[in-house]
């Protein structure tokens, strides 16, 4: 059986937050980090896990 993960990441305190959900967090987080994927959270830098 395969795990999921739900997470949160922020641009900044009070800023835009996105909901995502992924079966490898750490390799999607640095995903995120990095800008490695273009859409929503490359172009409003949203990138810091809650």
């Amino acid at each position: 059986m395969k795990k999921f993960y739900v997470y949160i990441i922020c641009s900044k305190r009070n800023g835009t937050l996105y909901t995502g959900v992924t079966s490898n967090i750490v390799k999607r987080i640095y995903e995120h980090k990095n800008n490695l994927v273009k859409g929503f959270t490359s172009k409003y830098n949203v990138n810091s896990l809650v």
